[in-house]
């Protein structure tokens, strides 16, 4: 649902997945966003993680799968993404995460889209990908503030989602939500004021002495600290 996320799941999925191509696109690449739409066409196969600046009026052959992560902020954004795959004959498949509180989104899409959709068995043999997302994030701190970025945008597009009826963010869970990010700690953000979440345990690691992969970068952090001490 936002550009945050894409960076930050595109990155995670390039380090977990070795041996398929992973290709990232959002509305805040201007000028790398048809330069990275023309590789990926051509590619054989890959992945592309992807905002709904990729939902309409964009045409990729033999597209397999569309994962959504994420519902759409809008119904009609919801058939778009799913028009990207089983174009033209071709035969494709398409998938929504929805957690249980969030099911009647299938009947308002049934009847708002006449949109008819069916529960997929949950998959069994889930590898649990976290612990080194979190070793990620341990080791560099690009990663470390991509996924805490990822999380306040991912809360805040939460919150304003059009069927806020089904999409409550009262009813969020915080601290499993967190875990799924494999944040290290919670971030500050008005969303979580005065809240307490037992179920999330943060990294006894002070996360200010996590330092940069680029070199560059964590110099010029260090200058920042400094200059603040």
């Amino acid at each position: 649902s936002t550009c945050a996320c894409v960076e930050y799941y595109g990155k995670a999925l390039e380090s977990l997945i070795k041996q398929v191509k992973i290709m990232s696109i959002h509305g805040k690449m201007k000028h790398k966003r048809n330069k990275i739409f023309t590789e990926f066409r051509k590619l054989p196969g890959g992945i592309l993680v992807c905002t709904d600046v990729m939902a309409r009026g964009i045409d990729i052959p033999e597209v397999h799968w569309v994962l959504q992560y994420d519902p759409p902020s809008s119904a009609s954004a919801f058939v778009h993404r799913c028009g990207r795959t089983a174009r033209i004959g071709n035969v494709g498949s398409a998938l929504v995460f929805l957690l249980p509180m969030e099911e009647s989104y299938v009947n308002f899409l049934s009847i708002n889209q006449k949109c008819p959709m069916q529960e997929m068995k949950p998959q069994t043999d889930v590898l649990d990908l976290l612990p080194k997302l979190k070793s990620m994030a341990l080791a560099d701190r690009a990663v470390f503030e991509k996924g805490m970025k990822a999380f306040v945008s991912y809360v805040q597009a939460y919150a304003k989602h059009e069927c806020n009826l089904i999409f409550r963010i009262k009813d969020l869970d915080f601290a499993s939500l967190a875990k799924g990010f494999a944040l290290l700690k919670m971030p500050k953000m008005p969303e979580l004021r005065g809240k307490h979440f037992p179920d999330f345990i943060p990294v006894t690691v002070n996360t200010d002495s996590i330092s940069f992969k680029d070199k560059n970068r964590e110099k010029q952090r260090q200058k920042q600290l400094e200059q603040q001490r």
